[in-house]
This record gives C-alpha cells, sequence and structure tokens, in this order.
C-alpha cells in the first residue's frame, strides 16, 4: 500500500485534476487553497443551475454541508448525480451531522439520493449516520466512547464505500480492511477547516488513484504528517496563525518520499 500510494504524488501534479467542492463557506478558501497546494485545481459551483455541468467536467466532487442552504442542498443532488452519472467519486463531509435535526436529515436526504465513495468525517457525525450515538459540541465532536475504527467499518459496509473517522488516530476502512493512521497533531483542532481540508485532500488522491482505500489513506494521513511537521517548524513566539501557514507549506512540500517515512499506519 505505501509504495502504491507515494506513487500518487508523482502523478498528482503530471494529471492536476478538477475538484468540484460544493462546500463549507466558513473554510471554502482554505479548501480551494490545499487543492491548489496539493496538485490538482479547484472548482466551487454551488448554484443548483450549474453544479450538475460542472460535476460532468470534474475528476471528482466534495459535498460538505458545513452552511446548508436550501439552494445548497439542490446543488449538491444535481451535482452528486450527475458525478454517479459520470463514474467519478464523491466525498461526502456531512459536518455537524447529530447537531441540528436539519443538518442531519440533509446528510441523510443525500444519502438517499447520491452513492458516496468516501465519507468523512468525526466520530459523532459517522456515528449519527448510522444509528449511533452523536455528542456535538457545534460541529465539533464530543467523546464517543465506541472505537473509531468500529464506527468507521460498520459505516462502509452500511453505505458500501470509503468511511475516514478523523480522531486523535484516524481510521479508515471499506468494511473488509482497516487502518489506523496515527499521524497528527493537537494544535490542528485550533485552527478551523483541518476536516474539511482532509475531505479535499481525500478526493484529489481519489481523483487520479484507482484504489479509493488509498486514495482515503494518502488523504488524510496527509494532513496529519503536515500537521506534524508544521507544530514542530514553529518558534517559541509563534501561535496558530504561523501554524497554519506552515500547514499549508508543508502541505505542498510533501512527496511521495516524504510520506513514507512519515506515515505511521497499521492494519486494525
Amino acid at each position: 500500500m505505501e509504495q502504491d500510494i507515494a506513487k500518487l504524488f508523482g502523478e498528482m501534479n503530471k494529471k492536476n485534476p478538477l475538484i468540484h467542492q460544493i462546500t463549507n463557506l466558513v473554510t471554502m478558501n482554505d479548501c480551494a487553497n490545499v487543492t491548489l497546494a496539493v496538485g490538482a485545481s479547484p472548482v466551487m459551483a454551488l448554484s443548483p443551475y450549474e453544479a450538475g455541468d460542472m460535476a460532468m467536467l470534474a475528476n471528482a466532487l466534495v459535498l460538505n454541508i458545513g452552511t446548508m442552504q436550501e439552494d445548497t442542498l439542490k446543488g449538491m443532488k444535481v451535482a452528486g448525480k450527475a458525478a454517479n452519472t459520470k463514474g467519478i467519486p464523491v466525498v461526502f463531509d456531512p459536518v455537524g451531522a447529530g447537531a441540528t435535526l436539519y443538518r442531519t436529515n440533509c446528510a441523510m436526504e443525500i444519502l438517499k439520493e447520491i452513492r458516496p465513495s468516501v465519507i468523512r468525517g468525526n466520530a459523532s457525525e459517522i456515528s449519527k449516520l448510522i444509528g449511533g450515538p452523536s455528542v456535538t459540541k457545534g460541529v465539533d465532536t464530543g467523546c464517543i466512547t465506541v472505537p473509531n475504527w468500529e464506527i468507521a467499518k460498520k459505516t462502509a459496509a452500511s453505505f458500501n464505500c470509503i468511511a475516514v473517522v478523523s480522531g486523535e488516530k484516524d481510521a479508515v476502512s471499506d468494511g473488509k480492511d482497516t487502518y489506523i493512521i496515527q499521524n497528527g497533531h493537537p494544535m490542528l483542532t485550533k485552527i478551523t477547516g483541518t476536516g474539511c481540508m482532509s475531505s479535499v485532500l481525500i478526493a484529489c488522491f481519489a481523483a487520479i488513484g484507482h484504489n479509493l482505500l488509498h486514495s482515503a489513506v494518502a488523504g488524510i494521513s496527509l494532513m496529519g504528517i503536515a500537521g506534524e511537521m508544521a507544530a514542530a517548524s514553529l518558534s517559541a513566539q509563534d501561535g496558530t496563525g504561523t501554524f497554519k501557514v506552515k500547514l499549508m507549506d508543508f502541505i505542498s512540500r510533501i512527496d511521495g518520499e516524504m510520506w513514507i517515512k512519515g506515515v505511521r499506519v497499521s492494519a486494525a
């Protein structure tokens, strides 16, 4: 798996995939920039009048319900159905599922009408999708006692997709094979958008890779490795603002060789 993923880094800049993102208005700029940093190209077409056409031009689609509105939901459905028709990967990020009834209903409505290739979220969000417990603070996760790998495995089997559950230890599963990734740093929780950006990174790798499980491992672990490197490079007077800039720097610099040296992944 490691060698297969390492090759994806070299292919990214060559193929420069187009990633269509109907995403969180709070983190949209960060999502666009992380797409460019890893070597792909972003486009954010939110309107239901053009979302489907844009999805037909793209190599992957990200749907993120972080700032859901009625037209946003319509656009997601149109784009998602177009992506399913074209056969490109769809990465679904159910931000804050379980926090409000409306948000949860939107997530379930999307899953009913669109086939996701990858679902990525924190333990509370993903647990809610499969009828489990959900503990949220706004759109952030609370304490879920069920292990991430168990939630990921059950979710993957339930929706016939790849499931990625973020946390202190990230879990990635296709329902049969499950991996635990132990990269990351506490400072990743001190800036907004690292989860949204992780979903985008997964979509970027999914757009060029043939193995969605490997693409998901690549995307989520890249965020963790870059977070570790960014934190290690801070000086005593640096804070979260500098960390965010350095995080983007390292995402743009990490190649396949650096990824292999930095990743800590094991089978569950």
